[in-house]
């Protein structure tokens, strides 16, 4: 029989309107820190968000599970778009792939704040 860990802190219940902030905050989050480092640091933003709260309520889990796998695709089309601009075609799947995430991320937080679930399209997911 395993002992509780005395270092772990305690899980709390949080309220329905608790969940859908911060629901909306798992998109907003990466979705500022996107913008403010031109794509690179939205990936920090999302899993700080997932790992803090995905025990905290199945919404929270759900929406900041989707803000993660918008930054994933969106870190791999990015990492794909660097060679391609030798051959000049990465300098439009740059830009666009941003404006994917930011829209997305966008209509994330939105969903996240009037209650809704929602999956992103075009988004596989990696993390659930």
């Amino acid at each position: 029989m395993s002992q509780p860990d005395p270092y772990a802190q305690p899980h709390t219940d949080i309220s329905a309107s608790q969940e859908r902030t911060l629901g909306a905050v798992a998109h907003g989050v990466p979705l500022v820190a996107m913008v403010l480092s031109a794509g690179l640091l939205g990936f920090v933003g999302s899993l700080v968000i997932y790992l803090m709260y995905k025990d905290r309520g199945p919404f929270v889990r759900a929406h900041a599970a989707n803000s993660l796998n918008v930054q994933i695709i969106t870190g791999i089309v990015l990492l794909v778009s660097l060679p391609l601009m030798l051959v000049l075609i990465g300098f439009v799947t740059y830009p666009l792939a941003l404006v994917f995430a930011f829209v997305l991320h966008l209509l994330g937080a939105v969903k996240a704040n009037s209650g809704q679930w929602w999956n992103p399209p075009l988004t596989p997911r990696f993390v659930r």
